[in-house]
């Protein structure tokens, strides 16, 4: 049986990819304007990081949902691929499965690095970013599962597997995300509903990567949409 990896397209693979998951709460509590928020920030990420010459060839996007349960609402492809976020069909509700949203996530990450090796594609570090409103309910803090995710999100990012960030939404438990997220890189509070914001930052982080070269050290521009 071939391995999966070889059986995946990688769009331009010539370039360099930044493999992006973003992990999207749309449970019951996202619905009304945090949803139209949330779609408001999609479509200026989608629309800006799409008109960027480099950005638009290089930025993999995959979009992982939970909301009752995880489900990938669009796999890996360039944000030019993407139309408009309406058509992705969020829907708020049901539960908050974090936990197995992250091991999702990571496991996304893992297997298109993989692809990417396969076809002799070079990579950035990839992205990590979880917006939520909530708490898990598919696990409590100190369970086993818990200690699980949590610990194999910080070696991951301590090994440089991938970078992690954690953005809470008004009524997320922020001493949840806080016991994510490694030392130095704690989650940020949302203020507000500025997904706009969030979102733009998003696209020209990716963009500054995006122009520069693997395994360079990037600054990223300043936080001016959430708090400590």
């Amino acid at each position: 049986m071939p391995d999966l990896a070889d059986e995946i397209e990688v769009a331009y693979p010539q370039q360099p990819h930044c493999a992006t998951v973003l992990l999207l709460d749309v449970s019951g509590s996202m619905g009304g304007a945090k949803l139209a928020a949330l779609h408001d920030g999609l479509r200026v990420f989608l629309e800006e990081t799409g008109t960027d010459a480099l950005a638009s060839k290089r930025v993999d996007l995959c979009l992982v949902t939970f909301g009752g349960e995880v489900a990938v609402a669009h796999d890996f492809a360039p944000v030019t691929a993407y139309g408009q976020p309406s058509d992705l069909g969020l829907v708020a509700r049901g539960s908050t499965p974090m936990a197995q949203a992250l091991e999702r996530g990571m496991a996304l990450i893992e297997e298109r690095k993989a692809a990417y090796r396969a076809q002799g594609t070079d990579y950035y570090r990839p992205w990590l970013l979880l917006i939520t409103d909530g708490e898990p309910t598919d696990c409590r803090p100190g369970d086993e599962r818990w200690t699980h995710v949590a610990a194999t999100l910080r070696d991951g990012v301590a090994a440089r597997r991938f970078a992690f960030f954690a953005v809470g939404v008004d009524g997320a438990n922020m001493e949840r995300l806080r016991q994510l997220c490694p030392e130095g890189r704690p989650p940020l509070a949302l203020k507000g509903l500025a997904f706009t914001a969030l979102f733009a930052w998003l696209s020209r982080s990716q963009r500054q990567v995006s122009a520069s070269r693997t395994g360079d050290t990037v600054s990223l521009p300043p936080v001016d949409w959430g708090t400590v």
